[in-house]
């Protein structure tokens, strides 16, 4: 039950799929469809399919992700008052980090679509700020709230932070980077997040056969 959790929650970063539309949407509804869409072609296709072409399928997905999501504003709220006191050398190697925690943490566990759909049940627009309220629902019925908060960036809207079941996915991450930083460095929170992002790609190596 924990796993399909978990799994549930990584369609919601990653945008679900499958939509059924059952309020009026403004643009920021509309410019979703687009990368769900594009998602669901990604998985679909047979040829992308066996696990050999796993390294091109994922790619395809984050370069899904990066069309909708704002890495930098997502990275600049979830380092929260300590984002002023770096240079910008600095903040783009941070944000460089970031979203590749994001994307490796849950482009694996995307792999798994198993026929999950949003139902989208709701859009507020507050001048450059938006929500997008939805219902991420299994083959089973289980419903999970996700709200996408968006801001808007010339024509487009951008995704910077999700709500699972209220719970803030760049508040979880301001908690966990605060602490940190303030118990040891800054310094030592780049340190963590190399050694993880070393890590995501050591696991999607590909892996040798033994002769032996």
């Amino acid at each position: 039950m924990v796993l399909y959790r978990v799994l549930l929650v990584a369609w919601a970063l990653l945008f679900g799929l499958l939509a059924a539309w059952n309020a009026m949407a403004g643009p920021p509804t509309d410019q979703l469809r687009p990368a769900i869409e594009r998602v669901v072609k990604i998985l679909e296709n047979p040829g992308l399919k066996s696990e050999g072409r796993a390294p091109e399928r994922r790619q395809a997905i984050r370069e899904a992700a990066d069309a909708t999501f704002d890495w930098t504003e997502m990275a600049r709220r979830a380092l929260g008052q300590h984002w002023a006191k770096l240079d910008e050398s600095e903040r783009q190697e941070f944000v460089g980090l970031f979203r590749t925690l994001l994307e490796r943490a849950y482009v694996g566990k995307i792999d798994r679509y198993s026929g999950e759909k949003v139902i989208y049940a709701a859009e507020t627009i507050d001048g450059d700020m938006a929500s997008v309220k939805t219902k991420l629902t299994s083959r089973q019925g289980q419903e999970i709230p996700v709200e996408y908060r968006m801001i808007k960036r010339g024509d487009k809207w951008l995704v910077y932070d999700v709500v699972i079941e209220g719970v803030s996915l760049i508040s979880n991450y301001r908690t966990q980077f605060n602490k940190i930083i303030t118990t040891s460095s800054f310094q030592e929170l780049m340190k963590k997040m190399k050694t993880k992002q070393d890590e995501f790609i050591g696991e999607e190596k590909p892996k040798r056969t033994s002769l032996r």
